[in-house]
């Protein structure tokens, strides 16, 4: 039992993760460097492999296979889209060698350790080494685990940095009050409802029967039924394998109307405090909503500069990031394989000129090499 929770807690832990690792270069005998795998890209003085894809590949249709999708509609996807996911990994590279620049690896480490050690306790792991012999019992791999960490937590912490921070904070007094006056809607607080829950699984269930048990736990609860009890008796939402209605009667929390799901919204919309709604469809099962406690949206508005910058951040931070990683792949030495450039490179927005200057002096044809600051020709790339 210990191992389930051990692998359900990781997985939660990292469920926005992707793996990556690099497989390791060896010299042959003559002393040029031989690449046991297909080279797709170079990044800088890094590759991108096809062993990197297959495993990001990989990765992607097990996710879209959770979704619902077969295993050959998620193979289809995925194979679609083998560009793009190439594209992602030279960007994934590219962050991750700014990271290093900005010495930013260790702040990165000690958040890893930190998050190790927070799973460690919740799961009662007197240390870090029997965390990992646990997790290599229920079947996941602790190295692997720390290197999708690190790549995503390095990413975060580059965009953060580089691009969140410095909107955040450049922006001057007269810009916030200005655009607060021209969007006082975005700071009006919102109506917000407080929710108790039952969910009734339909995972490996006959639909029609789940249906008609919410049905009749509707009617219960409707005609007077105490809704803590009706939770704890029939609620199967579970957090890390365990049953939580008989902790939490049912209570979710307080929410702002236009942050709930349009679904969930839709369902309360219309109903009283202390009332059921009717039950609602999900994608795993049927809930019932009771609203505990509504709050009234706020008729004025007050000035708050946080909330204000936060708001300019979030609306800038798409636009600016991508410009970021624009200029990062302008000023990286990024060559594509052959095989692969036709594709990729439009994606990358890649200067056609940069790139036909890399190709050549791959192979020897350029009259001169590219001026570039970073990175070094690895030779890599088979000759015509």
């Amino acid at each position: 039992m210990k191992s389930k929770f051990i692998s359900l807690a990781i997985a939660g832990l990292f469920i926005f993760c992707i793996l990556i690792c690099n497989p390791a270069p060896t010299l042959a005998q003559e002393g040029e460097l031989q690449v046991v795998d297909e080279v797709i890209a170079q990044v800088n003085d890094d590759v991108i492999t096809l062993s990197m894809l297959r495993r990001e590949s990989k990765e992607r249709i097990e996710a879209l296979k959770q979704q619902g999708m077969t295993e050959q509609q998620a193979s289809d996807e995925v194979n679609k889209r083998q560009s793009e996911l190439i594209a992602t990994l030279i960007n994934e590279q590219l962050l991750m060698q700014r990271g290093k620049e900005l010495d930013l690896s260790s702040d990165v480490e000690a958040e890893i350790n930190k998050r190790m050690l927070e799973v460690a306790k919740d799961q009662g792991i007197t240390s870090v080494e029997k965390l990992d012999a646990a997790m290599r019992e229920s079947g996941v791999d602790p190295v692997a685990t720390r290197q999708t960490m690190r790549v995503e937590m390095m990413k975060q912490a580059v965009i953060q940095q580089e691009v969140d921070r410095k909107i955040f904070f450049g922006l001057t007094i007269d810009e916030l009050k200005k655009y607060f006056q021209t969007h006082q809607d975005k700071f009006r607080k919102p109506e917000s409802v407080s929710l108790s829950e039952i969910f009734l699984s339909s995972a490996g269930k006959n639909e029609a029967e789940v249906k008609a048990k919410a049905l009749q736990l509707v009617a219960q609860l409707r005609a007077g039924a105490d809704f803590a009890a009706v939770a704890i008796a029939n609620s199967e939402r579970e957090a890390n394998g365990v049953r939580v209605a008989p902790q939490t009667k049912g209570k979710v929390g307080a929410f702002e109307m236009p942050s709930l799901r349009d679904d969930i919204a839709g369902a309360v919309k219309d109903v009283k405090v202390g009332g059921i709604s009717e039950p609602l469809r999900s994608n795993d099962g049927y809930q019932i909503f009771r609203v505990d406690e509504r709050t009234v949206a706020a008729t004025t508005v007050t000035f708050n500069e946080n909330q204000v910058r936060e708001a300019i951040t979030m609306e800038r931070t798409s636009k600016q990031r991508e410009d970021y990683l624009q200029n990062l792949r302008t000023e990286a030495y990024i060559k594509i394989s052959e095989n692969y450039r036709q594709s990729v490179a439009p994606l990358l927005k890649l200067d056609p000129q940069k790139m036909a200057d890399n190709a050549d002096v791959q192979t020897g044809t350029s009259s001169k090499p590219p001026e570039k600051k970073k990175g070094k020709l690895l030779g890599i790339f088979p000759k015509p």
